[in-house]
């Protein structure tokens, strides 16, 4: 049989569409999804009336306000819900841009299912959970190799939370060395993720950027203007979010430490650079990866995730409490940290995001993450060269050169022609049931597009969402009506954006939605 070529082909696609409630929409007083067990006999037996057992400050005053929801409801509920998400078991999951999202193994689902992970409480007693504090400590070690640094902490949500860490003990190493009323200002690049300057200035330092060069390597002249006795420390993504990589990253460094500074590197775009660089290598005192992305857990729309955050022996003694610890027969959490500052979130990490990371990393093995950086590397590149022959496409800078594991492209071209910016993109590339990245705001890039395939998708998948791209870019100028009411076939509908930015309109649970809408 003849293999078809769908390398051109624009396969049709109409997802399911509810017009589906919340949960809390739907709760009727007195129904019941399930009766929730009494205390048993051992506890009754044990403390008495279960109720009183509690401490009186503990209890509450009242019921929660739970949605009160019949079986059957509830299941027709979450499967139209299932029904209404894309995701990469289901669609082409390679417009994400800086997001990385790749596919997971179905066997670390498994293993992170399993009741000896699930039925874990983060209050148990360090003797009753040796397993998983054995994976912590082993993933730690792993991390280390990838990266060159000396201790790592998974403390942080998510690579922001991971970065207002970095500038936490940036504080704390010129806290302890009595420059912390000196060193007050933070270097970061343009092109860096926004918030390499947004958790600093969270944490109290004044923020100075980095403009790119001709080249759009982050300006060497500029940085050596910048760096001063006031310089705390230097967050940078690289490459930077325009897969451009600085191939001399080694000065920049060199003139912060001169300059008596810190080094932090963003390593969130890390998916094209596994064993093939290392953050010690170019000179940073720490470090941290998104296990959510580089390393294959699912970044679940947003979570769970986890900013693993690693440090070199000068450091290390700052980092969050607990860590966890061998002492050649048991594995302890150590609280005693004198140094420390305190805690990033609760407990140690998100447990069952590290499990899964582990396992991606022990299956693969040392030349198994050199081959992800390196298929990465080659997948964006094809793509690249693929989208770089439509007209309307083009990628500022370092032309004639491959980028590292994602492009920023830019449709200024197209929009000039046309009024149809890349906003009216994504939108469209919705009725095809893939996603499309635009970029951070505001947009430094005219009119930009930002995609990453990663290791995961094969030449046809690529060829297939190219195709897509290709059909989308041609309706702008052919038929530019069909993007005014776009998605047509997609679950989702135009969002009004207008309220976004004011948080006086934000209702981010059903208690404060009642009492601003209702």
């Amino acid at each position: 049989m003849k293999k078809i070529d769908r390398s051109n082909i624009v396969r049709d696609f109409h997802q399911a569409k509810w017009d589906e409630p919340i949960i809390f929409e739907l709760s009727t007083p007195g129904e019941r999804g399930i009766i929730v067990p009494g205390p048993g006999r051992e506890i009754e037996s044990q403390v008495g009336d279960a109720v009183s057992a509690i401490p009186e400050n503990l209890r509450r005053k009242q019921a929660p306000a739970l949605p009160e929801v019949a079986q059957h409801r509830v299941l027709r509920h979450y499967t139209r819900l299932s029904q209404e998400t894309l995701g990469a078991d289901v669609n082409l999951e390679i417009g994400q841009g800086t997001c990385t999202v790749k596919y997971s193994p179905k066997i670390n689902e498994v293993i992170a299912r399993s009741s000896k992970m699930t039925e874990l409480h983060p209050e148990q007693d360090p003797s009753t959970t040796q397993g998983i504090l054995e994976v912590f400590y082993k993933m730690d070690k792993s991390l280390q190799a990838i990266s060159g640094m000396d201790r790592f902490t998974f403390q942080p949500s998510g690579g922001s939370q991971a970065i207002y860490a970095m500038a936490a003990l940036v504080r704390a190493y010129h806290e302890k060395n009595g420059n912390a009323g000196i060193k007050d200002e933070i270097i970061t690049t343009i092109y860096s993720h926004p918030s390499d300057a947004a958790a600093p200035a969270v944490a109290g330092y004044k923020i100075k950027y980095i403009y790119p060069d001709k080249d759009g390597y982050p300006d060497l002249e500029a940085f050596k203007e910048a760096v001063s006795e006031r310089t705390a420390g230097f967050f940078v993504a690289n490459p930077e979010d325009t897969g451009v990589y600085n191939k001399n990253i080694l000065e920049f460094t060199k003139l912060v430490h001169e300059n008596g500074g810190l080094c932090c590197y963003d390593q969130a775009n890390a998916n094209g650079l596994l064993g093939v660089t290392r953050a010690k290598e170019a000179g940073f005192d720490m470090c941290f990866f998104n296990l959510h992305k580089t390393f294959s857990t699912p970044h679940g729309c947003g979570g769970p995730a986890c900013g693993a955050l690693g440090v070199t022996k000068e450091i290390e003694k700052f980092l969050p409490a607990p860590v966890v610890e061998f002492d050649g027969k048991s594995y302890i959490l150590d609280y005693d940290r004198p140094d420390s500052i305190g805690k990033i979130r609760s407990f140690s990490g998100v447990a069952p995001v590290v499990l899964k990371a582990y396992t991606w990393i022990r299956t693969l093995g040392a030349e198994g993450l050199y081959e992800v950086a390196k298929v990465a590397v080659l997948n964006n590149n094809y793509m690249f060269r693929k989208l770089m022959e439509i007209d309307c496409v083009d990628a500022p800078y370092i032309e004639g050169k491959q980028r590292i594991e994602q492009v920023r492209y830019t449709l200024e071209k197209m929009f000039d022609d046309t009024g149809i910016s890349t906003g009216d993109i994504q939108r469209r590339m919705m009725d095809f049931g893939t996603h499309y990245w635009t970029s951070h705001h505001p947009y430094h890039i005219p009119e930009p597009a930002t995609l990453e395939p990663t290791e995961s998708p094969s030449k046809a998948d690529i060829d297939e969402y190219v195709a897509i791209l290709k059909h989308v870019l041609t309706e702008a100028y052919e038929n530019p009506e069909i993007f005014k009411d776009a998605p047509h076939r997609s679950v989702s509908h135009q969002v009004d954006e207008s309220g976004m930015d004011d948080p006086q309109k934000w209702a981010i649970t059903w208690r404060s939605y009642n009492k601003k809408y209702k």
